[in-house]
């Protein structure tokens, strides 16, 4: 409490901190008041306000008391629950394994895998040459090296052909900007000068000495790609991406004779590709980039196969001789069809691999080069599953994984000819976890437009449709991104206290194919917010919830989906958590110097046009709080947070604490040490979803 005083005199906050807290969540008390500096922003002849503009400079020392207070607010105001929510940590990772081993993969010589140990944070790398009766070899022990760091992230790694020396990345920031090592595997010593300023992993040629590697410009964006030839100073730049709303990347096929240099924006794909036996080479363009072709490509044999949207809304495969490559050389493998989205390929000596959606689920089919085609049979009603690592050409049987709401997930050999399954690994839960105690559904709600959109959902068994059920709905909605009904440890706990929990597909995802992906971007945004509002009516008036116990959860463009749906229709939720949202859309999509910027145009529009301008303004978050009751609200956010800048929840937070009526909770938790992804380690995130269900149960009348 003296901590939260002080911060609030340091910042000349006393007025808003007058009263004394109380150790009962019934009692509001007024939270930070950060102060006002309007500053005028004008465009299309239209000038906005915004008071809190200040608040993006985070070497402002202003800046860092007023998150400060905010988060001495936060844990003023759910002090009471500080016991709950380590009961509620401890009983998550109670559930898994502290001593765990991933399937290992073979490749090269080496079969890899990962392990943890009892008290250990972070990930051990390791490898056994021949068989997995060999003696072990530690690549990286990321707990060794993580010691001293509040953030540390190691990953990328990647083997010389001749598996003597490893690359990998570390940010210990959490901007996700990478230093590139390298280690000397025969002595275990590190070799070489460090990279800077990278995306974190290096792509080996077969001299093994040579690697290529992207780096990032001040907007964070991957826009250069270089060669590093190992004991040479020096780096060469072979690749300049000067089109700003194009990133860059670089990877190795899984054939290993190509090094391919990618460019993708939201609508357009192109790639550059150089034996990988001449790293001195120069690059070739496979077909030039084209607005609205979309196209990605794997190398087998005396082919690229192609992965294409030309004239397939929902892809097509094609292939191409490796010695040509413009679309005019394509030729047809895989037909389009309306009715399935191809969502990916895996290429085998002996068989093509097609992951695809129909109707929202996800089908594997197996494609004999010869022979008859047939699907991978699932017996779920809502589930999860795709292709895994599989680096052999010459395997018959397919890595792939599998979960549902209700079953942990599963890593799986399906052995092509065979038609068999042979489960690798089912991931354990540790306690008294039982799968037939739950039950999950797939359920379809009406949008305003008579759209059928679909939820999963999952509770425990015995759940009776009464609307006294506290229910979560959980929601994503962008760049076509599908959020696919799987198993999460951390759900339990709200499952087994009386919580339902959905997962709203709506439109901006890819659920139901493309065309869904489409209806949900740029100037048909809104219908994103109205399916997931119309979604949560149709929670309540199935039985299944009330507005008094339902609750709605988003991050990131979820964030964003969280902030317009509490304009729209707050009086639906007793709680909202909005994690690291994008809520000042218009502002940040005016400004080009911060990170994605211009590469999002296609997703939400350029607002430098009045058409998406007025569009963007009237449903941004920040832009349209508003003088009324809102729903008892936790945002979060990370101080270094790369893709969402901390000012954009924290603007959002000063906005609304200024302008909302009633006492309903308004709090917000800025994690200093960590950026999008939030904490680092294996266990340490949990204390954010500890304190995120304590919100909500709380709220309910929960305490243990």
């Amino acid at each position: 409490m003296k901590r939260f005083l002080l911060l609030c005199a340091v910042f000349g906050l006393a007025a808003g901190c007058a009263n004394q807290p109380s150790n009962e969540s019934s009692t509001r008390m007024k939270g930070p008041a950060a102060k006002k500096i309007n500053k005028e922003l004008t465009i299309h002849g239209d000038t906005r306000i915004d008071p809190y503009y200040w608040l993006n400079d985070r070497e402002n020392p202003e800046v860092i008391s007023y998150l400060e207070a905010e988060n001495a607010y936060t844990k003023d105001q759910l002090g009471h629950t500080d016991a709950f929510q380590t009961k509620l940590f401890e009983e998550i990772v109670d559930r898994i394994p502290k001593t765990d081993e991933s399937v290992p993969y073979f490749y090269n010589e080496y079969w890899y895998y990962t392990r943890y140990v009892d008290g250990g944070e972070y990930p051990i790398y390791c490898r056994k040459k021949g068989g997995m009766e060999a003696d072990e070899e530690i690549l990286l022990n990321v707990n060794e090296m993580a010691e001293g760091h509040e953030y540390y992230q190691a990953g990328g790694l990647s083997v010389s052909p001749d598996n003597k020396t490893l690359s990998y990345g570390v940010d210990t920031v959490s901007r996700r900007i990478y230093t590139i090592h390298f280690k000397n595997l025969e002595t275990g010593e590190e070799t070489g000068v460090p990279i800077e300023n990278t995306t974190g992993r290096a792509v080996w040629a077969n001299d093994n000495k040579t690697v290529f590697y992207s780096t990032k410009d001040e907007t964070l964006r991957a826009y250069k790609i270089f060669r590093h030839r190992m004991g040479v100073e020096g780096d060469v730049e072979v690749f300049h991406e000067d089109d700003p709303t194009f990133g860059t990347y670089v990877y190795n096929s899984k054939s290993r004779d190509y090094i391919i240099i990618g460019s993708g924006a939201t609508l357009s794909q192109e790639y550059r590709v150089l034996d990988a036996n001449n790293p001195e080479g120069d690059f070739r363009i496979l077909q030039p980039r084209e607005r609205n072709l979309e196209y990605s490509i794997a190398h087998y044999g005396d082919y690229f196969y192609i992965l294409t949207n030309m004239d397939a809304q929902n892809f097509r495969l094609m292939r191409t001789p490796v010695n040509e490559g413009s679309k005019d050389t394509w030729e047809e493998v895989v037909a389009h069809r309306e009715e399935t989205l191809l969502e990916g390929i895996e290429i085998f000596n002996d068989y093509l691999v097609l992951e695809e959606r129909t109707n929202g689920l996800n089908q594997i089919q197996i494609r004999p080069w010869e022979g008859e085609p047939h699907y991978i049979e699932f017996d779920n009603e809502t589930y999860t599953a795709g292709i895994s690592n599989n680096p052999d050409f010459a395997s018959k049987e397919l890595r792939m994984y599998y979960s549902s709401m209700t079953t942990p997930s599963s890593v799986i050999d399906y052995h092509m000819a065979e038609r068999t399954k042979k489960v690798m690994k089912e991931a354990k839960v540790l306690g008294d976890f039982d799968k037939n105690n739950y039950a999950s559904e797939r359920i379809w709600a009406t949008a305003e437009d008579g759209t059928q959109i679909p939820m999963s959902i999952v509770y425990r068994k015995g759940m009776k449709k009464n609307g006294a059920n506290p229910t979560l709905i959980y929601g994503y909605g962008s760049y076509g991104a599908t959020i696919d009904p799987g198993f999460s440890y951390g759900r339990l706990s709200l499952l087994d206290r009386g919580f339902v929990f959905a997962i709203a597909h709506i439109r901006g995802g890819q659920y139901l194919g493309r065309q869904w992906y489409e209806n949900g971007k740029l100037l048909t945004k809104k219908n994103t917010f109205t399916d997931f509002v119309d979604c949560s009516k149709h929670l309540i008036e199935a039985g299944y919830t009330s507005e008094e116990h339902l609750y709605a959860l988003g991050g990131s463009a979820g964030g964003l989906l969280m902030g317009a749906i509490v304009n729209m229709a707050p009086e639906l939720y007793n709680g909202v958590i909005s994690a690291v949202p994008f809520v000042d859309v218009v502002t940040t999509m005016l400004d080009e110097s911060i990170p994605l910027t211009t590469g999002e145009y296609d997703e939400w529009g350029n607002p430098n046009s009045k058409e998406y301008y007025d569009y963007i303004l009237s449903y941004s978050p920040y832009d349209q709080v508003e003088a009324k009751e809102y729903p008892n609200l936790l945002v979060t956010t990370g101080l270094h947070d790369s893709q969402v800048q901390y000012w954009e929840p924290a603007k959002w937070v000063a906005k609304l604490r200024d302008m909302k009526t009633g006492d309903q909770l308004l709090l917000l938790h800025t994690n200093m040490d960590a950026g999008h992804g939030g904490a680092s380690g294996r266990f340490e995130s949990f204390k954010e979803t500890a304190m995120e269900y304590a919100f909500m149960l709380d709220l309910e009348g929960i305490k243990e």
